[in-house]
C-alpha cells in the first residue's frame, strides 16, 4: 500500500480520523520521531505519542496484524491491496435512512451531517490555527456559514488538546460598547469566565497606562500564562463593532498588536486569533494597524450545484434528475440559508418543489419570514432602503461605499466591480413586487 492508500482506508474503517491523526500519520511514515513531530508543531511529546498509539491500534484490529510506529511503513508497504480493498467493503455500514434536518435557525453542529464543506476552506482554516500566533479571517454576509465553520475549527483545536474561547461580539450590551475601557473589561471577564479561570480584571486594570495596556497586560498574565497551551480565540460578528467607532478604533489595532507579538514573545505565539465578520471594515484605521491586512483571509462562497446536490442527497432527496433542481439552486443563488430553508420544508413534506418554486417570491412561499426580516431592517435605516429601492430598480447601479457594504453583509447585494446588483433571482423578484408598481 501507498500511504494515500493507507489514508483512505483509515478514514473508511475510522470517519472520526482527525487532521492531527492523519498527520502523525504522514510524519510516522517519514521516519519522524515523536520528538520531532512536538517540536515542529508545539506539542507536547506526549501527547503526540498518545496519538500514534491510538492509530497503531485502530490500524492493527482493522488490518488484523500487529502495527507499531518502527515497523509502519515496511509492513503497510508489503500489505496486499486486495486484502485491504476486502476490508474497506466489510467495513462500510448498511445504508441507513436519511436523518431528518432540524428548522435551520441556528449554526450547525461540528458533526452535523448537513454541514456541506467548501473546500479548500476547511482544510486552510485547520492548517492556520495551527500556526503559532495565526490569524485567521473569516468574511461572508450573514446566514453564510461562519458560525458552522467556527464551530468545526474549535472542535478541531479540541482534538488537538487546545483551549477554545467563542465570543459572539452581539452579545455586548449598549452599555459595555458606550466606551473603550468598558469594552476591554467585558472582553477581558468574558475570557477568564469561558475558560473557567477567576476573574482578577481589579488585580491587573491600571488607570494609569490606559485600559489597552492592561488589556494587554491581562491576557499575557491572566489567561495565557495559566494555560500553558494554544488558545483558540474566536471573534464572531466583529462587524457589529464598525458601528460604535471608539471601540473598533481601540479594539481592532489592539487584536493587531496581539497578533504581532507573538513575533517576539514566545508566549503569544499560543494565541491564535479568528475573526469572523460580514463586511469591509468601513472605520478609518491606519493600516500598520488594522487587523484585516494581516493573517489568512478566507470568504465564503455560495454553495455549487454539485454542492446543493450533496446536501440534497443528504436529505433523502430523490431530485437528482429533476431539472427543477437547477431552477431552484438558480433562484436562491447557492446562499447556504435559503438552500436548507428549502431542503427542510421539502423533506418534511410540507411543501413540493412545484409549490415552493411557484410560490417562494410571495408572502405565502416558505421565505415570508425571511422576507419581512430583512423589510423590517430596511425600513429601520431609511437611506439603506432607499439605496437598495435603486439596485433593484436598475441593476449596475454604483452606491456609496458604506452602504455597499452594509447591503453586501445582509446579503441582498452582490458587488461587480463598483457596481451592485441584487445577490440572487429570489430577492430581486420579491423586492420587486414591493418597491414597483
Amino acid at each position: 500500500m501507498t500511504l494515500e492508500q493507507v489514508i483512505t482506508f483509515l478514514k473508511a474503517v475510522d470517519p472520526g480520523l482527525t487532521p492531527v491523526q492523519e498527520w502523525v500519520l504522514i510524519q510516522s511514515w517519514n521516519a519522524k520521531t515523536y520528538s520531532e513531530m512536538a517540536a515542529e508543531r508545539h506539542y507536547r511529546v506526549e501527547y503526540i505519542r498518545r496519538v500514534g498509539a491510538e492509530l497503531w491500534s485502530v490500524l492493527s484490529a482493522a488490518l488484523q496484524i500487529p502495527i507499531t510506529k518502527p515497523y509502519l511503513r515496511d509492513l503497510l508497504e508489503g500489505y496486499d491491496l486486495s486484502l485491504v480493498q476486502q476490508q474497506m467493503s466489510e467495513s462500510q455500514p448498511p445504508p441507513q435512512s436519511a436523518q431528518m434536518g432540524g428548522f435551520p435557525s441556528a449554526p450547525l453542529s461540528a458533526d452535523s451531517p448537513f454541514y456541506v464543506p467548501r473546500p479548500p476552506i476547511e482544510a486552510l482554516a485547520l492548517a492556520c490555527i495551527q500556526e503559532p500566533g495565526s490569524l485567521l479571517r473569516i468574511k461572508a454576509p450573514t446566514k453564510m456559514g461562519k458560525s458552522s465553520l467556527i464551530l468545526r475549527i474549535l472542535a478541531a483545536a479540541k482534538s488537538l488538546d487546545y483551549q477554545t474561547v467563542s465570543l459572539d461580539l452581539q452579545q455586548a450590551d449598549q452599555a459595555v460598547l458606550a466606551n473603550s475601557n468598558r469594552f476591554l473589561r467585558w472582553f477581558s471577564a468574558n475570557l477568564s469566565l469561558r475558560l473557567d479561570l477567576p476573574p482578577q480584571l481589579d488585580q491587573f486594570w491600571d488607570d494609569e497606562i490606559g485600559s489597552k495596556v492592561s488589556c494587554t497586560y491581562y491576557v499575557e498574565k491572566a489567561i495565557l500564562a495559566p494555560l500553558q497551551c494554544p488558545l483558540v480565540l474566536a471573534l464572531d460578528e466583529v462587524n457589529c463593532i464598525f458601528a460604535h467607532p471608539e471601540i473598533a478604533t481601540e479594539f481592532l489595532p489592539l487584536l493587531r498588536a496581539w497578533h504581532a507579538r507573538a513575533r517576539q514573545i514566545p508566549q503569544w505565539q499560543n494565541l491564535r486569533l479568528v475573526l469572523a465578520y460580514a463586511t469591509e471594515v468601513y472605520v478609518p484605521l491606519n493600516l500598520n494597524q488594522s487587523p484585516f491586512n494581516v493573517g489568512l483571509p478566507l470568504e465564503l462562497p455560495c454553495l455549487s450545484e454539485a454542492q446543493v446536490q450533496s446536501l440534497v442527497l443528504q436529505y433523502g432527496l430523490d431530485l437528482k434528475s429533476d431539472a427543477k433542481l437547477k431552477q431552484f439552486v438558480s433562484l436562491v443563488g447557492g446562499f447556504p440559508y435559503l438552500v436548507q430553508l428549502g431542503l427542510y420544508y421539502l423533506q418534511s413534506g410540507m411543501a413540493t418543489l412545484d409549490q415552493l418554486l411557484a410560490e417562494a417570491a410571495t408572502e405565502s412561499g416558505i421565505y415570508r419570514q425571511h422576507f419581512r426580516q430583512l423589510l423590517g431592517l430596511l425600513q429601520s435605516e431609511p437611506p439603506l432602503l432607499d439605496a437598495f429601492k435603486q439596485v433593484i430598480a436598475a441593476d449596475g447601479l454604483k452606491l456609496e461605499a458604506i452602504t455597499a457594504y452594509r447591503l453586501t453583509s445582509l446579503g441582498l447585494i452582490q458587488l461587480s466591480g463598483n457596481l451592485a446588483a441584487p445577490s440572487c433571482e429570489l430577492y430581486r423578484a420579491y423586492f420587486r413586487s414591493q418597491f414597483l408598481p
